[in-house]
């Protein structure tokens, strides 16, 4: 906003806003100047803690509070209850005071006093030239920090005649650094825009222990957010539909001094991927069983992507409370699973408990401190943060609000900050209680606003120094996801057999879903549906209903669109109906999965309706010892056919359902007869015809599914 609209909001002159800028460093000299959030945040603890010292001291001095607060009401004409509020308010800012203050001064040493941190950039030593392919001599004069005159009387020296503009290849280049005691290195072809494969190298004298970070991964209904809920002593479960955890939290709890970091993935099976990202982040992973239940197909999943992670397993046996448990049937089918107790001579923990009482909660909170030591968790807190999202929603209010789990350095408030895509500048942060803070460390889940865009959940994040480099890195991420993509043309999802016969490729989706957990989970099982080589294009995916806009695109891409747990308006229902668009909508992944993998290997059960396609009145009959009965016949409708369904009615009633046997016109055969035209038939399995009956010929023809 400008400084004039920001004096307005306050509701103070704009010279006091401009001066207190000048105050605080700032280089603003008119109204209409735009503020950037370092100076709104800055102005909002210095106006703001002003305006209401200053409110206070004058009521307090003027109505005399403490002691003739009646008299001096009706003095200035104030309503008691009015003077009530302001002295509740004087004693809530003096209770408050010195936290507020504390957090104020924070960020007021943040913003003025900001330490630059280690870039995530790989530092080059100071005696290490390095060579990027295409070179030129000018560049490689530029590196070493001489005048590319000097480096080509050099190569001249060498017998080599290569002008400055020209490329120089690594061998010359390696002997021309040599003449100034310098070691020519081959620049890492690893791109810093690439997150995902992008490697920081810290020093060992750089890395300090950090907080564990757990994945609790188990069958749904196994009690995974109930030990949470216990830990932290919430109750998060109570909140979610069907019992089942639809997205992922993190959370940070301490046990005997030592800080925890717990992530919490879905249980249930379609979330498959959501699962194996969590595990992708962990240190961890606590595998929960219910004694009463036992080992479950999703059980051996997460165990399968904790090893697939190669991280250490703890395997929680919960509900010992429940009757009829057989813990010894649990740790025998673990052991099948290589997961051998320590008890039984392996070398993996397990403990007994239960979520709900809080019996043997601590033993595995102290098996978790325990072996983080041996494991010697470490990481850097003096470079610019990374890590990863692990939730992201959209407020209406304030904006993208993004869920990080900070995995290596320090993020603090004001910092540039690319996730996945998107740019941003970290405008708050809270940690997991909702308590603002002005840094985090390693390990750390934060809540941050302050992003262009809402990211998706899983994608990675890196802070840095300048606006300017995080933009461009943001701008390069941006161009590399557009080129990914490739849409194609694809039909409805009945005709998708069809068009897999023909040599299609990749089916088109436009995929909505209800929050950003679901949509990564549903789009990543579709994309996983491969049928004969055929795959699922998803060409938009988002939060939210179903709107016109999705319409517009499917019937542009002629695509399908999936809805998860959301429902369209009727004005879109219509407008899709006007395209042509098929609309599928689900609340249960696997169902979702099954019928769009059952459509693609064309397998979806065919919806039939009968058609009444002709009727005849026999009005004679004519009997053959060979043949029997023969109808003569007049078609009074439609058209009648050998071999289609028919019934036979008498007086109203149905007293036979066959079919036409044959059909014959005066001496000659026939295959069908149309209205208007006698003809003699003869009806399968059915003799006993009679004068007047009526013949009802029918089809059951297939319709296109709904």
């Amino acid at each position: 906003m400008s400084i004039e609209d920001y004096a307005l909001e306050l509701g103070v002159d704009t010279k006091t806003v401009i001066s207190k800028l000048k105050e605080l460093g700032f280089k603003y000299n008119n109204d209409d100047d735009i503020l950037d959030d370092e100076a709104i945040i800055m102005l909002d603890n210095e106006l703001t803690g002003e305006k209401e010292n200053n409110l206070t001291e004058e009521l307090a001095s003027k109505f005399e509070l403490e002691d003739r607060a009646e008299e001096a009401a009706l003095a200035y004409n104030i309503e008691l209850d009015e003077e009530v509020k302001v002295k509740e308010k004087i004693k809530k800012k003096d209770s408050n005071k010195q936290s507020n203050d504390d957090l104020s001064q924070k960020k007021k040493n943040i913003y003025k006093n900001k330490s630059k941190l280690q870039s995530n950039k790989e530092e080059v030593e100071s005696n290490v030239v390095l060579y990027k392919e295409g070179m030129s001599v000018s560049d490689l004069a530029t590196a070493i920090g001489v005048s590319a005159s000097d480096v080509v009387k050099k190569l001249i020296g060498m017998g080599l005649m290569i002008s400055s503009s020209q490329a120089i290849s690594f061998d010359d280049a390696s002997i021309v650094v040599l003449e100034y005691n310098k070691e020519l290195v081959k620049e890492e072809t690893t791109d810093i825009t690439n997150f995902e494969e992008y490697v920081i190298n810290d020093k060992e004298e750089d890395l300090l222990p950090r907080p564990a970070v757990v994945t609790i991964m188990g069958h749904v209904d196994h009690g995974k957010t109930t030990l949470l809920d216990y830990i932290r002593n919430s109750h998060v479960a109570q909140g979610e539909a069907g019992g089942i955890t639809q997205a992922i939290g993190a959370y940070q709890v301490e046990r005997n001094g030592k800080k925890i970091t717990f992530i919490d993935t879905p249980g249930h099976a379609a979330f498959t991927e959501m699962r194996a990202r969590g595990a992708s982040v962990t240190d961890i992973v606590i595998i929960i069983v219910a004694a009463d239940d036992g080992v479950m197909p999703q059980t051996r999943e997460a165990i399968d992507h904790a090893k697939a992670a190669g991280v250490p397993i703890i395997v929680a046996i919960n509900k010992i409370d429940k009757p009829h448990t057989n813990i010894d049937k649990i740790m025998s089918d673990m052991s099948e699973l290589n997961l051998i107790p320590e008890e039984w001579g392996g070398d993996t923990i397990f403990v007994r408990m239960s979520a709900q009482t809080g019996e043997g909660v601590d033993e595995l909170l102290d098996n978790i401190n325990a072996l983080s030591e041996l494991l010697n968790l470490k990481a850097n807190p003096n470079r610019y943060a990374s890590g990863s999202v692990i939730e992201a929603r959209l407020d209406k209010n304030i904006g993208p609000v993004v869920t990080l789990l900070i995995q290596n350095g320090t993020l603090r408030l004001g910092d540039p900050i690319v996730v996945g895509t998107s740019y941003g500048k970290v405008r708050t942060l809270k940690d997991d209680t909702g308590r603002e803070i002005v840094s985090a460390e390693p390990s750390k889940p934060v809540e941050v606003t302050g992003l262009e865009d809402v990211p998706v959940a899983g994608d990675k994040f890196m802070a840095f120094e300048g606006e300017k480099e995080a933009r461009g890195v943001a701008i390069k991420r941006k161009e590399h996801e557009k080129s990914k993509k490739f849409a194609r043309k694809a039909l409805s999802l009945d005709e998708l057999f069809d068009q897999i016969k023909e040599g299609r490729k990749e089916i088109n989706v436009v995929l909505k879903t209800d929050v950003k957990g679901s949509e990564e989970a549903v789009k990543n099982a579709l994309l996983k549906i491969h049928v004969d080589g055929v795959k699922i294009n998803v060409i938009r995916s988002g939060v939210g209903t179903i709107t016109e806009s999705d319409v517009v695109l499917a019937n542009a891409s002629n695509a399908i669109i999936i809805g998860f747990n959301v429902s369209p308006s009727k004005s879109t229902k219509e407008t899709a109906k006007g395209y042509g668009v098929e609309i599928r909508l689900y609340n249960i992944i696997y169902k979702l999965v099954e019928e769009i993998e059952a459509a693609m290997k064309g397998m979806l059960d065919p919806e039939y309706e009968e058609v009444v396609i002709g009727e005849a009145e026999v009005r004679q009959l004519f009997h053959f010892s060979k043949v029997g009965n023969i109808a003569g016949s007049h078609v009074t409708n439609g058209v009648v056919k050998v071999g289609c369904p028919c019934r036979v009615i008498r007086d109203g009633i149905v007293i036979a359902t066959s079919k036409i046997a044959t059909l014959q016109r005066e001496k000659d055969q026939a295959h069908e007869v149309k209205a208007g035209y006698d003809c003699g038939m003869t009806i399968e399995s059915f003799p006993d015809i009679k004068e007047r009956d009526i013949i009802e010929a029918f089809e059951n023809r297939e319709v296109k599914r709904s």
